[in-house]
């Protein structure tokens, strides 16, 4: 490992914005902040929004600094990333922002029964090949997960250069009978004006320069309903 990776890492152990449990914290059991982000974390009742794979954690800032009344948690497993995001929201003094270091297969050990009241899954990998589906964070497997702490009718947001991952998603919404909100196969040649859809990662400004269009997708999630995988998925 290098030493800039060593550096941050160390740097990350004192930053009171990075939570990074071990594996023994929370493999089938309970995070002691379970239930308690806004409380204890956040020291306010403001809804609590999460960004999955946030990598750098650039979105998850960029929604914390146009959004004060409200709580972003960004999660990743890779710490040399979440350092950067973290490293900025210290520097700006954000105080509604905090970084979870860990696998998103342990994300139920983190968030209690309607904790969540929105969901942000920004250019995460397509898992493109047909026996990795499953892994997709928008797939059927994922969304039962987030069912579990998500408020009845909370909001996926995703945004993708993936053009399969967006029509996949789509199709799974509309099988299952999921409340579209918006949609967009190309948000900037449609001229969005959504801020918060309108935030710019390094790797999506990378993509538009390479002309990729972008790809938006929200939808409403309900608590109470198993989501059902596609049947081409199953068989």
């Amino acid at each position: 490992m290098g030493k800039k990776k060593l550096s941050r890492f160390r740097e990350l152990q004192t930053l009171d914005k990075v939570f990074q449990p071990s594996f023994e914290e929370v493999f089938q059991k309970d995070f002691h902040m379970k239930g308690k982000w806004c409380r204890d974390q956040f020291r306010n009742q403001g809804p609590l929004i999460l960004e999955l794979g946030c990598g750098k954690g650039e979105y998850t800032v960029g929604l914390a600094r146009m959004n004060a009344e409200k709580n972003y948690l960004g999660l990743d497993i890779k710490g040399a990333r979440i350092w950067t995001g973290a490293r900025a929201a210290h520097d700006q003094g954000l105080e509604n922002v905090s970084f979870i270091r860990t696998r998103i297969d342990f994300i139920g050990s983190f968030f209690a029964k309607d904790e969540v009241d929105e969901l942000w899954i920004t250019f995460p990998d397509p898992q493109e090949k047909a026996r990795r589906r499953r892994k997709r964070l928008t797939g059927a497997n994922f969304l039962n997960k987030y069912r579990q702490f998500i408020k009845d009718g909370g909001l996926v947001h995703l945004k993708t250069d993936n053009r399969s991952l967006y029509t996949d998603t789509l199709a799974l919404v509309r099988y299952n009978k999921l409340r579209v909100e918006k949609m967009s196969d190309d948000i900037y040649s449609e001229g969005w004006s959504d801020e918060t859809v309108s935030i710019q990662t390094y790797y999506e400004k990378r993509f538009l320069a390479e002309g990729m269009p972008i790809h938006y997708l929200s939808f409403q999630l309900p608590a109470r309903k198993e989501i059902s995988e596609m049947p081409d998925e199953t068989e």
